[in-house]
């Protein structure tokens, strides 16, 4: 695997246009001085010595030491070896309500960016565990498979939106038998998916859903998100009313929330503005013993830029000793003129 430590060098690329801008202007800038002595015809003859062709390829010489110099400083890595571990850990799958109810704003500035605050969050504590994300209202979709990225996991959570799944309604039960499909074949146990919802479950059997999951060893943690009496829903700069011209309000369903989780051996968490419930749940599946399964990794990367730093040394070196005008001494040692032969 080959990266850079350091990719922020790249910027002082920007300097080389610069230098080559400089140069050019430089270069006319002296035809021009010296064309007020005369025509360059006759001043060829008068200073023999000079050499465009040698100030053109020192400058050349000292773009190409510049350039590998800044390489060197952008650290360039190849991992050496790949290691495969095993880890002790969880598989999380986070099931997560994305239904236009989610918008009902009884939690600021609603339930939906509350949970994805609260997820991304808990990404940066966690360790050694995989997680994954679906996403479900009418229908339910994986939107990032299990992974140990935690950065890349935190980049899909702040994406969710309601636009992802086209068909509305609130498919609890699609969306816990696709997140049951979805873990590794090589963990021993301790899946868990974690669904965040407000219940209202209008498309299928998410009990049965619920029972399936349970017989193949995965716990369900639900966190219901909204408060009992309701909150009208606020969506592209109104609130939404129904055909009669009602305003729609959506209320928490915690009693198909808890029913859910208990089956499976799990535990809900009724969600407050202070805290989402993320943090408790976690701490409960820590207690249980964790999961193993196999982890490759880069176990270290080889530093390159010490090449790229002294082949940048050696270009300044020789552009140094090069001269800018030509060499009177240089042909004297013509090894291969002809010699009269007695």
């Amino acid at each position: 695997m080959f990266r850079f430590g350091s990719p922020d060098m790249f910027y002082l690329l920007l300097l080389l246009p610069a230098m080559i801008l400089l140069f050019v202007l430089s270069i006319r800038a002296r035809r021009r001085r010296l064309e007020k002595f005369g025509r360059r015809e006759t001043l060829k003859g008068l200073i023999p010595d000079s050499s465009p062709v040698r100030i053109r390829n020192k400058f050349i010489l000292f773009l190409l030491a510049i350039s590998l110099l800044i390489i060197g400083l952008a650290r360039p890595q190849f991992g050496s070896k790949l290691r495969e571990t095993t880890a002790e850990g969880i598989e999380i799958i986070f099931a997560v309500d994305v239904s236009n109810s989610m918008l009902a704003q009884d939690f600021e500035p609603n339930r939906l960016e509350r949970t994805k605050y609260a997820i991304t969050r808990l990404l940066e504590t966690i360790e050694n565990d995989r997680v994954g994300l679906v996403v479900f209202a009418g229908d339910a979709y994986m939107q990032l498979p299990l992974t140990s990225d935690y950065v890349a996991a935190r980049n899909f959570i702040r994406q969710v939106s309601t636009n992802m799944v086209s068909k509305q309604g609130t498919a609890i039960g699609a969306a816990i038998n696709l997140a049951a499909s979805s873990f590794s074949s090589d963990s021993e146990g301790n899946r868990v998916i974690i669904l965040v919802s407000d219940g209202e479950n209008h498309e299928d059997d998410a009990t049965s859903a619920a029972a399936a999951a349970a017989a193949k060893g995965i716990r369900i943690y639900a966190i219901g998100i909204g408060t009992p009496e309701g909150a009208p829903i606020y969506m592209n700069g109104q609130y939404l009313h129904d055909n009669e011209g009602n305003m729609v309000i959506t209320k928490l369903n915690e009693s198909m929330l808890r029913d859910i989780a208990l089956s499976t051996g799990g535990s809900y968490i009724l969600a407050t503005n202070k805290s989402v419930g993320l943090a408790e749940i976690v701490e409960k599946i820590d207690e249980t013993e964790k999961s193993r399964f196999n982890v490759k990794t880069f176990e270290e990367y080889d530093e390159k830029y010490p090449y790229f730093l002294g082949a940048a040394l050696l270009l300044l070196l020789i552009n140094s000793l090069m001269l800018s005008r030509k060499n009177r001494i240089l042909p004297r040692f013509n090894i291969f003129r002809e010699r009269d032969v007695l």
